[in-house]
């Protein structure tokens, strides 16, 4: 039985908004890249919570598709994912009530009906989707 187990790590410096973090990834592809306050909420460079999750999303629903295609018999062209994480305030408190999956694929041989059950298994099963609280929707396009 396979179990593989990653890691990222963050160090944050000062309070909530004049604060500074870094996020760094065990592989190196983020390695003390600035995340904070102002990244989250106010739209300066740096990344933030939600834009990870959705990359995360995106790249484990785009792989777990992958594989359900080749076991159809499927071999796509191109996938083009895009994850819209939702932060939103309610109350006191922020929240993540939703992940919108948006799919364009070019995939030869396959029709609507058969991409789109398969588009649907992969949302379902995609370990990402699994973890996650949050409604997820998929808007998926064949093209």
């Amino acid at each position: 039985m396979m179990k593989i187990k990653r890691s990222a790590s963050v160090r944050w410096t000062g309070g909530l908004k004049e604060g500074r973090g870094e996020i760094s990834t065990q592989t190196g592809a983020l390695s003390a890249y600035p995340y904070g306050f102002a990244s989250r909420f106010e739209g300066t460079p740096g990344s933030n919570p939600e834009e990870l999750i959705g990359a995360a999303h995106a790249s484990c629903f785009t792989m777990a598709f992958t594989l359900i295609l080749s076991k159809a018999g499927f071999t796509p062209a191109q996938l083009d994912t895009q994850a819209v994480v939702a932060l939103e305030q309610q109350g006191d408190a922020f929240v993540i009530p939703s992940i919108a999956l948006t799919l364009k694929a070019a995939i030869p041989g396959i029709d609507e009906a058969t991409f789109n059950e398969l588009a649907t298994l992969a949302k379902l099963n995609c370990p990402v989707s699994k973890v996650l609280n949050a409604e997820i929707t998929l808007d998926a396009e064949l093209v």
